[in-house]
Parts: C-alpha cells; sequence; structure tokens
C-alpha cells in the first residue's frame, strides 16, 4: 500500500451572520421639536423683543438691524426722540454676539444641528432672563435699565442670527427681519411667476413676527418691561430642552 494522507475533518461550517445591529439613532438631529416650528416661535419673540425696546426704551431696535441703522441715521440727523448712544450700542453688541454665534456654531455643528440650536436658545434664555431680572429690580426709564436691556438682547440676537444662518434651514434664514421673507413670498408666488415653494412657511413667519409684536406692545403698555422680557426668556428656555435637528 502506498502511503497516503489520513482525511482531514471538513471544515466547520461558518457561523451565520448574528442580527444587524439596530442602526443608532442620529444622534444630532432626532427626537423633539422640529426646527421650523422652533424658528417661527422665535421670529414671533423677535417682534415682542423689538416692541419692548422700541416702545419701552426710547425708539431703538435690538433684533431688527435694518431698522436699527434707519434709526441711528435719524439720530445722527437730530430727529427728536432718538438716541445715537443707545442705537450705537445696540449695533455694537449685536453685532459681538453674531461673532460669538459664529465661532460656537462652527465648533459644535459637526454634523449636528440640534447642539448649536441648544447652546444658542439656552444662552438666549439666560441672557433674557437677567434682562428681566434688571428691568423687574429697577425703574425702566433708568440708564442702568436701558442699556442693561439693549446690551443683553441685542448680544443675544446676534447670537441667535448667526445661528440661524448656520442651521439652513430651509425658507427661514432670519428670525429678526421679514424683508427677504416679503419679497421671496411674492417673488416665487404665481404672481410673480414662480411655483409657490415655500410660501407657507414664508408666510408662518411674516404672521409670527406680526403676532409677537402685537404681544409685546400690548405688555409693554400695560405692563412693565419685565414681563415680556421674561415670557421671552421661559420661551427661550423651552425650545432650548426640546429642539431637534430635524426641519
Amino acid at each position: 500500500m502506498t502511503g497516503t494522507e489520513p482525511p482531514t475533518d471538513p471544515p466547520e461550517p461558518s457561523q451565520p451572520p448574528g442580527p444587524a445591529q439596530p442602526a443608532p439613532q442620529n444622534p444630532g438631529g432626532r427626537g423633539g421639536v422640529r426646527l421650523v416650528p422652533v424658528l417661527l416661535v422665535l421670529t414671533a419673540m423677535s417682534g415682542l423683543i423689538d416692541a419692548v425696546t422700541y416702545l419701552g426704551l426710547g425708539h431703538v431696535f435690538t433684533a431688527n438691524m435694518t431698522g436699527n441703522v434707519v434709526v441711528l441715521g435719524f439720530a445722527a440727523a437730530g430727529a427728536p426722540g432718538f438716541s445715537v448712544p443707545h442705537t450705537a450700542t445696540s449695533l455694537v453688541f449685536f453685532l459681538a454676539g453674531a461673532a460669538t454665534g459664529g465661532r460656537v456654531a462652527r465648533r459644535l455643528g459637526d454634523g449636528s444641528r440640534r447642539a448649536p440650536a441648544r447652546a444658542m436658545l439656552a444662552t438666549e434664555a439666560l441672557l433674557l432672563a437677567v434682562a428681566a431680572a434688571v428691568a423687574s429690580a429697577t425703574s425702566d426709564d433708568a440708564q442702568v435699565t436701558v442699556y442693561a436691556v439693549i446690551t443683553l438682547t441685542a448680544f443675544a440676537m446676534g447670537l441667535r442670527n448667526a445661528t440661524v444662518r448656520r442651521l439652513s434651514v430651509p425658507g427661514i434664514t432670519t428670525t429678526t427681519v421679514v424683508t427677504m421673507t416679503l419679497t421671496g413670498l411674492a417673488a416665487d408666488s404665481w404672481a410673480g411667476d414662480g411655483s409657490g415653494r415655500g410660501s407657507p412657511r414664508r408666510a408662518a413667519a411674516v404672521t409670527a413676527m406680526f403676532s409677537g409684536a402685537v404681544l409685546g406692545a400690548a405688555l409693554v403698555l400695560h405692563t412693565d418691561l419685565a414681563i415680556p422680557l421674561l415670557l421671552a426668556s421661559v420661551t427661550s428656555a423651552a425650545m432650548a430642552c426640546t429642539a431637534s435637528g430635524e426641519d
């Protein structure tokens, strides 16, 4: 007999793959209130805050910087009822807030929109709460109240605007002005030979701004400045706890 190799055992069958692991939830976006309603609520709060500052602090905006630049021109020309220091302070602190918001959004926005959105909202809530506390503790026409509310709300609005710009939610590129929103609403409508795409969001943003201004004006006229500021702070805090990163 010739020598032969002993038969070898057949290879064991490979183990069947286990059950597929569920894909992890998107940590940057899922869960909570979608960004569109969050931004619409913030748009309403912008109208409220500008009502507080324009009606309660002597014709100065801290959310609407387009109006503020115009107001600064009125003040520079010596028109009565306007203040160069107040308006310039608002512009400076808005820019400071926007610069800060740009830095924070870039550092927190690695594929996630929820993290920068919630950070911005929490910071805004804190700034508005401090403004409300100052307004509550001092007279509405005291200079400490005027400058504290201007600086805190303008910084908060700059921070918010930079963050919202970074979030890039279609149809809502800002929560503090509606000029371009109205332009898009008309230009993209059937009258402008457009498809009307995005019109519901734009119309909702304009309505939100109007509603917030009405509410803010009513509160300023019938209560003190602390009440609308506190309302805006609580609203931002609620959004900070619930905002998602999804449109």
